[in-house]
């Protein structure tokens, strides 16, 4: 597993590859790993750091009751710790009996019971706390060493709660566990700039959101930071999400109750076992796994959710887009991520899927993203945002309007592999978006070449649906540096002929050293 080494373009735009000690602990945690898969390392550390999180929390109001004894209080009674939406943790689970035993060769079963033991007296998290830290093939002295790490941080006190310090932590091993396992790893990770651009663009401030697919919970907790950011209320958000993957559904719970986060994760098959059938959400956010082929869409070729189209049995990319069209609101609006190809492809039917959508004028807005920014795929993506009505008084009508956003250009790269878009680029995406559907104080909206286009459904339909940004913005307008062409070839030229005498040259000097080294002509 590599390090992690940011550039110093990604450190000077404050991107989430480099936030401070995260990456340390990182290193430390990593170095831990031993020969360990990634995958089943994952649970083992983010499972320590919850535990150390819920018992940080306790001990601290365990503590205070204790001051207040005199007045009444019971520092070992549940209730005072659920008054406050604070886990209780039995005395057999708390970290001072783990850290105590760390040297020891039964840590491994004192880890299980202590999940086991918080599992059944708080509800809440049943069934989600990994407990197969026993087994024979963990190393046991690693596991007390990790235990000794994770002893050395404070997440669950007030104050590293307030800056949320475990939530950090916790987003940023996510990040670095999914770059481990590739491909795997965009099962359960979305990076954080995408979701921040689908966040930003749809502003959930008050209502219900829905993510049909919503690995480790990641777009709930942006838009909790979101509310946050801009002085709303967080109990005005309901959040409703499905997952499929065992793991990955006990990641998102986690996830969420770190941060006291409530929300209804269910836990299956979202196309095959949709658990949340009645909701009608007014936003939705979701990364669903790309091109998957193997969704059982053969055995749902009559389902009420294919309102423009049957999607086909080998790509469930419109299944899911027509899933989340159902389940919004008539005022409802949906940011999501798919392949590339779901721009443009006609294979099985789904050009004729798009075209429908795109006759419904429920597409708002699509952008091209640059590559590299995904751990699961180098290759680009794209956003697509859905309105189910776009004038509904709220906005400017953009009845017969779509945006085409091209950020293909955007990004830094923070390692060999991996981009980030940064904050400014975020805002300028957005704030575009903004002004061109009429916010307040958004700004006046103009088409940029290159960049941005208010096009309208019969300019659309000379391309045959086809929504992919680059045919619409057009190519990037050039500065002019006013330059006489004459005056400019003649430039060009002595610079050509510069760069061609220096290229022999340094064909003479390679043969040369190849010819000291027997290998010449």
């Amino acid at each position: 597993m590599s390090k992690v080494k940011g550039s110093k373009a990604a450190k000077a735009n404050g991107t989430a590859a480099n936030i401070g000690f995260e990456a340390q602990l990182w290193q430390a945690a990593d170095a831990l790993r031993g020969s360990m898969d990634a995958a089943e390392y994952k649970h083992v550390a983010l499972g320590l750091l919850f535990l150390k999180y819920i018992s940080d929390a306790f001990e601290e109001l365990h503590a205070k009751l204790e001051d207040q004894r005199s007045q009444g209080a019971d520092p070992e009674d549940p209730d005072e710790y659920k008054a406050l939406n604070v886990f209780w943790v039995p005395a057999e689970a708390r970290w001072s009996v783990l850290k105590n035993a760390a040297k020891q060769p039964t840590i491994g079963k004192l880890v299980d019971d202590a999940m086991d033991s918080i599992e059944k007296v708080n509800p809440s998290l049943k069934g989600v706390l990994p407990k197969d830290y026993a087994r024979p093939a963990l190393d046991k002295q690693r596991l007390g060493q990790l235990i000794d790490l994770v002893t050395n941080i404070k997440v669950g006190d007030a104050d590293s709660r307030s800056k949320d310090v475990l939530g950090r932590v916790y987003e940023y091993f996510l990040s670095q566990f999914a770059s481990a396992e590739g491909k795997k790893g965009g099962e359960f990770y979305t990076p954080r700039c995408v979701v921040r651009v689908l966040v930003e663009m749809i502003e959930p401030y008050k209502g219900q959101i829905y993510d049909p697919c919503c690995g480790s919970s990641g777009m709930f907790v942006q838009s909790e930071e979101f509310i946050a950011a801009h002085g709303g209320k967080v109990d005005d958000l309901s959040i409703y999400g499905q997952e499929s993957n065992y793991t990955t559904w006990r990641l998102a719970k986690m996830n969420l109750a770190l941060r006291g986060i409530d929300g209804k994760i269910s836990h299956g098959d979202t196309f095959h076992n949709d658990l949340h059938p009645d909701l009608k959400a007014d936003f939705i956010l979701a990364n669903p796994p790309f091109n998957i082929s193997d969704w059982g869409g053969d055995r749902l070729k009559d389902d009420k959710r294919w309102k423009y189209g049957v999607p086909p049995a080998g790509n469930a990319n419109f299944a899911w887009v027509q899933h989340m069209i159902y389940h919004l609101k008539p005022t409802g609006l949906a940011g999501f991520v798919l392949a590339n190809g779901s721009m443009s492809s006609n294979q099985s039917g789904e050009g004729e899927i798009r075209r429908n959508i795109v006759e419904a004028d429920l597409v708002d807005c699509m952008i091209a993203m640059p590559g590299q920014l995904f751990y699961s795929t180098p290759i680009p993506v794209c956003l697509w945002f859905l309105a189910r009505d776009k004038k509904n008084g709220r906005l400017r009508d953009r009845h017969g309007e779509v945006l085409f956003i091209d950020a293909r250009k955007m990004g830094v790269l923070v390692d060999r592999t991996h981009r980030e878009l940064t904050p400014e680029e975020i805002t300028r995406i957005a704030s575009t978006y903004h002004a061109w559907r009429g916010e307040k104080n958004a700004g006046r909206y103009s088409d940029i070449a290159g960049f941005c286009k208010s096009s309208s459904l019969e300019e659309i339909r000379t391309y045959e649906h086809v929504l992919t940004p680059g045919r619409y913005v057009g190519a990037e307008e050039l500065e002019d540096n006013d330059e006489p062409f004459d005056e400019k070839m003649k430039n060009l030229s002595v610079e050509l002929l510069e760069q061609m005498d220096q290229s022999r040259k340094l064909d003479a000097a390679i043969e040369a050293n190849l010819k000291g080294l027997g290998y010449g002509r």
